[in-house]
């Protein structure tokens, strides 16, 4: 994760232009996970609570939605690669 003049890089490179849709899809979780630390940035606290998020299948298709939703916006900044 990168940090410009203080504040979190959200988009890596500020684009969501990728050379395919394998490298999109690593675009997607990659900004998924930024999000998710902009709104907890504190390590430790989202260290505690993997364990448990890692269990409840409904965190994991809540995550798995966000990142699907972020591949969808990225497919279609791409033109959908064609």
């Amino acid at each position: 994760m990168r940090y410009i003049g203080g504040v979190m890089e959200l988009v890596p490179g500020n684009s969501l232009i990728t050379a395919s849709p394998e490298d999109g899809r690593a675009l997607a979780v990659l900004i998924a996970r930024n999000t998710i630390h902009a709104i907890q940035p504190e390590a430790e606290i989202l260290r505690r609570g993997r364990g448990e998020h890692a269990a409840d299948p409904d965190t994991r298709t809540s995550a798995a939605h966000v990142i699907s939703i972020e591949f969808a916006t990225i497919a279609a900044a791409n033109n959908y690669w064609r």
